[in-house]
């Protein structure tokens, strides 16, 4: 029974307007070791690690039962070694990363032996929603979608050179299903309009490097302003200008934040550092590059 390793990237979603649609990959990253064995096993180490269940209830494990059951089969029993290095319940896509491990492991001890693409259109499935997974799996900055028949549809662009990223991370969790809670049912075409112009200039820029259209690409109607009450400092955060910052951004649902900069420029992050100061919080700085590459699996020799 021979032993696997794979590492998934950390993701941060949304990217201001593309709610739900854009994602890029982070390099920090949740590495498992695994294998088929006789009885299920799971450790823990790194990062949130007392967060993250050994038992029959870890999202890795039962992201591989959901995939096993999906195709009428039945998963094996595994041994699985998790090092996390992804902050927990702060908007870095930790249970994407989870979610896209799972997918994986099944698919390497079921047999499948799927591509990229079709391991995203698993993951998309059972996530419900495609901007982390694609980020997960394809790395670098990635635009993507539920097509009309289901399927998951993406498209990769690197982050042009002379732009930098990094992601503050506050001292305070926010839960997805909270953060998710406070959105409206439905949006005014004018804010629909507001976010479509600003989604399409976003991704223009990243695709051509123009710093003429921040902070307007990132400015956004549908998720950010219905967070701020969850996010102490956000209002401030966002409204951040100073020589060298792109602009800011709720990482995911949050609380993290994610800044666009131009390389040379990465002490702005101290200033987001400083509005959750004020707030009575304390953060830290993720100077973090983008994975340009999603998962990588390897089998052990």
């Amino acid at each position: 029974m021979s032993w696997f390793t794979v590492r998934v990237p950390a993701s941060s979603a949304n990217l201001g307007p593309g709610f739900d649609a854009l994602g890029l990959a982070l390099g920090v990253y949740l590495t498992c070791r695994f294998r088929a064995s006789e009885r299920l096993a799971i450790c823990v180490s790194g990062r949130d690690a007392h967060t993250i269940s050994t038992g029959t209830d870890n999202l890795i494990w039962q992201t591989t039962l959901a995939v096993a059951e999906r195709h009428g089969l039945v998963m094996p029993p595994i041994e699985l070694h998790i090092e996390n290095d992804i902050p927990i319940g702060k908007g870095m896509g930790s249970s994407a990363a989870a979610l896209t491990t799972g997918v994986i492991i099944a698919d390497k001890l079921l047999g499948f032996d799927w591509k990229p693409l079709r391991v995203l259109d698993e993951a998309a499935r059972l996530e419900g929603h495609p901007d982390n997974v694609a980020a997960c799996t394809l790395g670098s900055i990635v635009a993507s979608a539920i097509d009309s028949g289901g399927v998951a549809r993406a498209v990769r662009l690197d982050l042009p050179q002379r732009f930098g990223v990094a992601v503050v991370v506050p001292d305070f969790d926010l839960p997805t299903a909270k953060s998710r809670g406070v959105l409206p049912v439905c949006y005014s075409k004018e804010d629909a309009v507001f976010n479509v112009q600003r989604a399409a200039l976003l991704v223009a820029a990243l695709a051509t490097g123009s710093t003429s259209a921040f902070p307007a690409a990132l400015e956004d109607r549908f998720h950010q302003p219905y967070r701020v009450s969850l996010v102490p400092g956000l209002e401030k955060v966002l409204k951040l200008r100073a020589p060298g910052l792109l602009g800011c951004a709720l990482s995911g649902a949050g609380p993290s934040i994610l800044v666009f900069y131009e390389r040379g420029s990465e002490n702005v992050c101290d200033l987001v550092r400083q509005i959750f100061r004020l707030e009575g919080r304390d953060s830290e700085i993720l100077v973090t590059h983008i994975a340009e590459h999603g998962f990588e699996l390897r089998e052990e020799i």
